[in-house]
């Protein structure tokens, strides 16, 4: 596995398997109407990427404002192969030499294969909120807010 900085021209991989992981998971929640700039919020401190032989780009994280870990994910072809802790051990090794204790949120959801990958590995709900905008059916959207345990 191959994990660098993302540069603006994995964009369209990016996007193209972002749209994979949404058509099969439902992440995001809701498809942006601009998926690379999604990927590339105004607040974006670092985005990493991992690419596997015989897949290409098989993962993404990114690092925004305020410290959180956001827009992880693994396309569909590249899983159960640890490129998830992979990309995450990177952007928290970076935290850590910057300083920076990493926080990240998470749709609420029952039995949230993301809720137990981080469960699993050592981040801790601190809370639960609403979050500012609403799901596919105009619902609300609870989150659960995490923080990486020592």
């Amino acid at each position: 596995m191959d994990i660098r900085e993302r540069r603006a021209e994995d964009l369209p991989a990016c996007v193209a398997g972002l749209r994979a992981v949404h058509l099969t998971d439902g992440y995001p929640l809701r498809w942006p109407p601009n998926p690379a700039a999604w990927l590339s919020p105004a607040g974006l401190i670092r985005a990493w990427i991992a690419s596997l032989p015989g897949v290409g780009p098989a993962g993404h994280v990114a690092v925004i404002a305020g410290a959180e870990l956001s827009r992880l994910f693994v396309v569909p072809a590249a899983r159960r192969r640890r490129v998830a802790a992979a990309l995450v051990d990177v952007a928290v090794s970076w935290a850590r030499e910057q300083a920076l204790p990493l926080a990240l949120e998470v749709v609420d959801e029952g039995r949230s294969p993301a809720i137990a990958f981080y469960e699993a590995n050592g981040w801790q709900c601190t809370h639960t909120s609403v979050a500012g905008w609403t799901g596919p059916g105009g619902s609300p959207v609870r989150l659960r807010h995490y923080r990486l345990g020592a």
